[in-house]
């Protein structure tokens, strides 16, 4: 249920571009944004780090899309954050010697100390490259193939990512014993 509702205001934000452009899609996603951080305040009783700094990215430059009606401020956002989640990661691991994803998941996967470091260069390598790929299509492509990459290309990287992190973790979880 979390994970779905993460995904309504990029749903509805794409939706509400298709049918009135630019300005409206991004007014509507400061609102579903804003709904949708209620809600897990409401639902869950907190709000993580992650979605308030990703709710906050996305309100001020959802605002500043609305008010100059130019998409640019959008894909900035995106090659920001993805570019911030990277350098919070690279912090972590090479100057404080503890890799950040094993602080997120470390309660819920028991992994050799080299494992974490591996995962966790591998997402800061992975954000990078998502930042890379958002600043070569916001470019080099229209405004609409930005827009359907933003709401499937970045989901389908991730999905993708997750999959292989998944498959290179399953070799150091425990085994049961039957």
């Amino acid at each position: 249920m979390k994970q779905l509702l993460e995904f309504i205001p990029l749903i509805l934000f794409f939706v509400v571009y298709k049918l009135a452009g630019v300005r409206e899609a991004a007014i509507t996603l400061v609102i579903a944004t804003l709904l949708q951080l209620i809600i897990l305040k409401w639902k869950y009783g907190k709000i993580e780090k992650q979605q308030v700094v990703m709710g906050s990215a996305v309100v001020f430059f959802g605002l500043l899309t609305a008010y100059f009606n130019e998409i640019k401020y959008l894909q900035w956002k995106v090659t920001i954050v993805y570019g911030l989640f990277a350098l919070i990661l690279l912090v972590a691991q090479f100057g404080f010697k503890t890799p950040l994803i094993q602080k997120l998941l470390g309660k819920e996967i028991e992994l050799p100390q080299a494992v974490w470091h591996n995962l966790n260069l591998a997402w800061a390598i992975f954000f990078i490259l998502c930042m890379l790929v958002n600043i070569y299509i916001s470019q080099a492509f229209s405004e609409e193939v930005w827009v359907e990459f933003k709401s499937f290309g970045i989901l389908a990287m991730t999905f993708v990512a997750t999959i292989g992190t998944g498959v290179y973790i399953y070799r150091y979880l425990p085994k049961d014993k039957e």
